[in-house]
């Protein structure tokens, strides 16, 4: 089912599938998300829980036991229920099921909070622990974004800039799994201009980069602002070896496991580690200029 937030400035349509962004429309009918052509890539906003990224052999381990999980974890396939909807606001809400149990050994809530206002989308993710035990969980966006944005322009019209200098944290190149190995990721005075090679290496994954990225061109009008303070990563990406009319940009809190790791997630580095009855938030926006 499609939930419609809208004001004078934007209208969003969210799918209860996951809490998905399906599109967010100007009042001029800009379209600044990725339509979603399965040539390229199906999705649209994918929110990510209760993993980001990878795991070596899709595995993990919680007290020893050895779990199976899909890339991304699996609230992207989970039908949520809309809450609180008002013109402007909506809160998606899943719980765990005996296949997410199957799964994942954790009894939780999960929330995508959506929030209008102005030119600027605020997205809260809140995560409860209703079990008896501590449970471990990362969370992340992976919203497409089209590119171009306006007509008679290119992709290579389009910059991304961002805050500060930044490291970028190395792929396998057979598993896509973390090598553990980061790299400084030069850009001039802090844009990285846009080319569509940029990601046959899959995604680029950056730390330090001021938490911020904002989409551009100098030949246009329109822009996204992406801002993810509580998030130390950034992706970057598109469907490698094409030439993909979008980008995502994927604020991450934590990344995928280690190559050839097959990780306990009581270990693994940058899991929040959520007590028993303990809540958890953590909250990022995208402007639309």
């Amino acid at each position: 089912m499609i939930i419609t937030l809208k004001n004078d400035r934007l209208t969003v349509d969210i799918d209860t599938l996951g809490a998905e962004m399906q599109a967010v429309t100007g009042a001029d009918g800009t379209q600044y998300l990725w339509g979603g052509d399965a040539a390229y890539w199906g999705n649209r906003a994918t929110n990510l829980f209760p993993h980001v990224g990878r795991l070596t052999d899709q595995a993990y381990t919680v007290g020893g036991k050895r779990y199976q999980m899909g890339i991304h974890g699996f609230l992207r396939h989970m039908e949520t229920e809309a809450k609180d909807v008002t013109a402007t606001h909506a809160l998606f809400e899943m719980r765990d099921t005996p296949d997410t149990l199957a799964q994942y050994p954790f009894p939780f809530v999960m929330g995508v909070d959506y929030r209008l206002a102005g030119d600027t989308l605020h997205i809260v993710y809140r995560v409860r622990n209703t079990g008896d035990g501590t449970m471990y969980f990362g969370v992340g966006g992976h919203p497409g974004f089209r590119v171009p944005l306006e007509k008679g322009l290119a992709f290579e019209d389009y910059a991304l800039a961002f805050e500060g200098e930044s490291r970028r944290w190395l792929l396998s190149d057979t598993s896509y799994t973390m090598t553990g190995e980061t790299v400084p990721y030069p850009k001039a005075d802090g844009v990285l201009p846009l080319r569509h090679d940029l990601f046959d290496q899959d995604a680029i994954i950056l730390e330090n980069e001021g938490r911020q990225a904002r989409l551009y061109s100098d030949k246009g009008q329109r822009a996204v602002t992406l801002r993810h303070p509580q998030m130390p990563y950034l992706g970057l990406w598109h469907k490698p070896h094409s030439d993909a009319p979008y980008v995502c940009l994927e604020p991450w809190l934590s990344l995928p496991a280690r190559h050839g790791v097959v990780e306990a997630f009581e270990t693994q580095p940058g899991l929040v580690h959520l007590v028993a009855g303990d809540n958890y938030e953590n909250a990022w926006s995208i402007q639309f200029e």
